[in-house]
């Protein structure tokens, strides 16, 4: 879109602008409420129970769609949407891994390495120019992430290791929507989406039922290996909030790509830092020390450099 086309339509700007801000607000509160609940439920129960809760509204929203999309439950089990949904399965698995040991904000900070990881994977796969401030934005972020997760130091775990995993599992998935999925209804992949984190809730469900994991085994990570929990008001009372934003994450973010250009929307996608910074030092009494947040900002301004080549 060019800019004389914004300068004509500023609201649609702003709408979009206040709809993904809207939309990564939504999401840093479902990773609030996951790494809140994962002291009770294991993450199977949630997928599972989240998946069912969530598919009748996914299709309803697709059979009111204008023009409504013929046989959406068989596109979205179609090949590259399930590809990609596969690929977003990961990337959450590898998110609510670190979230029950890490704090958002450091988990905020490694997933989103997510558009410096996207830069080189568009340069390599899709040949899309990088240029010299793409690169500048790929060093400065690579620094960034070294700065939080300080490898080789006294404050170094791991676990930190996985959010930035997950930025590059949701990286492969924004490329092959841009290259293959582009012309697919937001709903459809929405769809796909659901039904994938579903069918992971019930195999690795099944899975463990089989398994039995000892005491000492499920001690290892109680939040993957745990048994299914008995489940009170309150449990299923966030188990409906969830359902409830991942329909809202996934309509709203559709809804802003759609309203302003992808480039003007990425931007703002980054308030999301502030948002898990906020839920973990209010909700989880966890403030971001000196290094993550010199970290978290190197990251910020790398992703900002990216998006506005």
């Amino acid at each position: 879109m060019s800019r004389t086309t914004i300068d004509r339509r500023p609201d649609r700007v702003a709408r979009g602008a206040a709809l993904i801000v809207g939309s990564v607000f939504l999401m840093s509160l479902q990773d609030a409420v996951i790494k809140y609940a994962s002291a009770d439920l294991p993450l199977w129960q949630l997928w599972l129970l989240r998946g069912l809760l969530a598919l009748p509204a996914l299709i309803a929203v697709a059979a009111l769609r204008r023009p409504a999309p013929r046989s959406s439950l068989a596109r979205a089990l179609g090949g590259w949407p399930l590809l990609r949904a596969g690929l977003l399965v990961l990337m959450y698995l590898c998110l609510y891994a670190a979230v029950p040991v890490l704090s958002l904000s450091t988990v905020a900070a490694g997933f989103y390495t997510g558009p410096l990881f996207i830069t080189l994977l568009s340069a390599v796969l899709l040949g899309e120019p990088v240029g010299r401030r793409g690169w500048l934005a790929v060093a400065l972020g690579f620094t960034g992430v070294l700065v939080v997760l300080r490898p080789g130091g006294d404050a170094f775990a791991w676990p930190t290791l996985l959010p930035v995993l997950a930025g590059l599992f949701y990286a492969c998935a924004a490329v092959a929507t841009r290259g293959r999925c582009r012309d697919a209804a937001p709903v459809v992949l929405a769809l796909a989406l659901n039904l994938a984190l579903l069918a992971a809730g019930l195999l690795a469900g099944l899975a463990l039922a089989l398994w039995r994991p000892t005491p000492a085994e499920a001690a290892i990570s109680p939040f993957l290996f745990g048994s299914w929990a008995v489940m009170g008001a309150a449990d299923w009372g966030l188990i409906g909030l969830l359902a409830l934003l991942i329909v809202g994450i996934g309509i709203g973010l559709a809804a802003a790509y759609q309203a302003a250009p992808p480039v003007i929307v990425a931007t703002f996608d980054y308030s999301y830092l502030i948002f898990a910074a906020a839920w973990s030092y209010g909700l989880f009494d966890e403030p971001p020390d000196g290094p993550t947040v010199a970290g978290t900002l190197m990251i910020a301004g790398a992703g900002l450099l990216v998006v506005q080549r």
